[in-house]
């Protein structure tokens, strides 16, 4: 049987492939130019995920926008302590070394 916190504790190492798009978060994406897609891209198959506090993660993922294309770091938060997880809110930003971590 698992538990919410070890369950929270599983999605801090993979993909969060079922999940909700809360009001707040809706209107955030919309508003930041981001698309459900981008959202549903990066949540299937992020590049990093770190957990935030318990029961709240952050999955990031690199994408390259614009002519000529530059590099962003789409960051989606997702609460885990939910059943199904709630994406509470998602921003772009272009200072990736701020937020990557580096693999060791």
């Amino acid at each position: 049987m698992h538990t919410s916190v070890q369950k929270a504790a599983e999605m801090t190492k993979r993909a969060v492939p079922e999940y909700r798009l809360t009001e707040h978060a809706r209107l955030e994406i919309k508003r930041r130019g981001i698309t459900e897609a981008e959202v549903a891209e990066v949540l299937s198959a992020p590049e990093q995920v770190e957990e935030v506090r318990p029961g709240r993660v952050v999955c990031q993922s690199r994408l390259r926008l614009g002519e000529p294309a530059r590099v962003f770091l789409l960051r989606v938060f997702v609460d885990t302590d939910r059943e199904p997880p709630q994406v509470v809110t998602a921003y772009r930003t272009s200072r990736v070394e701020k937020y990557w971590r580096a693999q060791s």
